[in-house]
């Protein structure tokens, strides 16, 4: 077997509440998505270190004003919630809490990369859920914050078990704890139930640290241990919250991730070996920057990707997701060949709050967006460009006034739902150029906002935005396009391309 090199992170990007299985000699990744639209994406690998974006378990989770950002608030900070993806009997499961419908979700299906999932919704909110396959035949999901319960599900995992195991299974350490244990992964093996959660101490490091249950008895009594409490020398951010796996080759590693602040949460992959049935996380309890793993290389699938929107059907790459759900009806990559048609529909005060930002995440230590927009379709009070999406948001693309005239402008979260332009400047022509490059090195976390009639002269526009990773979005920094009117509804705006790089300029 060649080794492979697994480099911390192994994907410097945004995706968080990894859930990791191995069924064969690949590898399957489930990560929470919140508002972003499709949801729960699924991603593949045949070594832990690259990872190649395959399907989505749902295009939409529900069909409401908040789903589709028309109730002036949105699913931002909500949605779909720490997903555990499990594999049994020829059945791929995943199931998640969504905080704003107090709902709990298990879709399955038996083709993880091509087929569509069947749905099932279960009542009330089981935060942060483990699911278990025993082996006696009997499903259970684990959940809780601190405070953790047991229910049991039908064989099929699709419903609440009528007269099944369903009670408080244990509470978490409480004492010098601010963030008690959550985000379980749970597994039987070698004749123990495991548990795995994070928990967040407020005495000592004060950091995120990885934390193990175990018992013989499923319902207890349990004991636990610290298994891992290490920042990889990174500010303090605790590598933590995730689940084991092992190899063809029987070797195991932990797949769990960090915080990076606005380029949002990180995976990172820890070797793992046992003593005595506990799990010992790391290397003398530290998390490698790089080690060898007895895996197969293979080429890297771009988690982020550069589109010339060169479509046969109006359905886009998997990397692209929208910001809430779409309208479909006001989106096109076949109207007009080759370009990306945004079409305005209701009115919006800011990009946060508009419909159709199609968006890509963005990652670290520095990366680069560059779009090329026809803009003779726009009306007035219409709004198009490029987006650095977070909560303190960042922009630059074209203002149209009600006189017909055009500017070019950054424009900047103003703390209220709004945005204030920074500065603008008049703008004469049809097609402009738009780029922002992205600097989170050492968590500089600074997006720059630049513009070109020709795309050959660049010029600077406004000030760097400081991007911030809060719990409004609860998401990474996106790249977004976007399109939206203040006035009245029909405008469009044509992109032509997108282009990406990562740590270095691009034209």
């Amino acid at each position: 077997m060649v080794k492979t090199t697994i480099t911390n992170p192994v994907i410097w990007a945004d995706v968080p509440d990894v859930s990791v299985i191995r069924v064969g000699t690949t590898f399957y990744m489930v990560s929470t998505s919140m508002h972003s639209m499709p949801g729960c994406p699924i991603m593949k690998s045949d070594n832990l270190m690259d990872w190649e974006l395959v399907n989505y378990v749902f295009d939409t989770l529900e069909d409401h004003d908040a789903h589709h950002l028309l109730d002036g608030e949105g699913i931002y900070g909500n949605g779909s919630w720490a997903a555990s993806l499990r594999y049994h009997k020829g059945m791929y499961y995943v199931c998640f809490s969504c905080n704003d419908m107090d709902r709990f979700y298990v879709y399955r299906t038996n083709d993880i990369e091509h087929g569509r999932w069947e749905r099932s919704v279960l009542g009330g909110l089981h935060h942060d859920p483990g699911l278990l396959f025993d082996d006696n035949g009997r499903v259970y999901v684990f959940y809780g914050n601190g405070d953790i319960h047991i229910t049991e599900l039908t064989p099929d995992a699709t419903a609440l078990k009528p007269g099944g195991v369903n009670r408080l299974l244990f509470e978490t350490e409480r004492e010098g704890i601010g963030l008690r244990a959550e985000g379980c992964h749970a597994y039987k093996l070698n004749g123990f139930y495991y548990l795995f959660f994070i928990e967040w101490p407020n005495v000592g490091n004060c950091r995120r640290r990885q934390i193990v249950y175990r018992s013989r008895e499923l319902l207890g009594p349990y004991e636990h241990r610290v298994v891992l409490d290490d920042d990889m020398g990174y500010h303090n951010k605790g590598v933590a919250q995730g689940g084991i796996v092992d190899t063809p080759a029987g070797e195991w590693y932990a797949v769990l991730f960090q915080d990076h602040d606005a380029v949002g949460r990180v995976p990172c992959v820890v070797p793992v070996h046992w003593e005595n049935d506990w799990p010992v996380f790391g290397i003398d309890g530290k998390v490698p920057s790089s080690f060898e793993a007895e895996l197969p290389e293979r080429l890297l699938k771009p988690l982020v990707i550069s589109d010339d929107f060169d479509y046969d059907e109006n359905k886009l790459a998997l990397n692209w997701q929208w910001n809430h759900n779409p309208d479909n009806l006001l989106w096109s990559v076949t109207s007009r060949q080759g370009h990306l048609r945004l079409i305005t529909g209701r009115p919006a005060q800011s990009v946060e709050y508009a419909r159709n930002t199609l968006t890509q995440r963005t990652e670290g230590p520095r990366c680069t967006a560059m779009t090329k927009v026809d803009i003779t379709g726009m009306k007035p009070g219409d709004r198009a460009g490029l987006v650095a999406l977070q909560h303190d948001f960042g922009t630059v693309g074209v203002q149209m006034e009600e006189d017909g005239s055009r500017y070019v402008a950054m424009t900047a979260a103003s703390g209220d739902g709004a945005e204030t332009t920074v500065e603008r400047i008049r703008y004469e022509g049809d097609i402009i150029y738009l780029k922002i490059k992205f600097d989170f090195e050492d968590s500089a976390d600074t997006a720059e906002f630049h513009y070109s009639a020709d795309g050959n002269r660049w010029e600077t526009i406004g000030r760097p935005q400081q991007l911030k990773y809060t719990l409004d979005h609860f998401m990474g920094c996106r790249i977004g396009l976007y399109n939206y009117a203040t006035k009245e509804a029909g405008g469009f705006v044509d992109f032509d391309y997108f282009r990406y790089g990562m740590n270095s300029d691009i034209d």
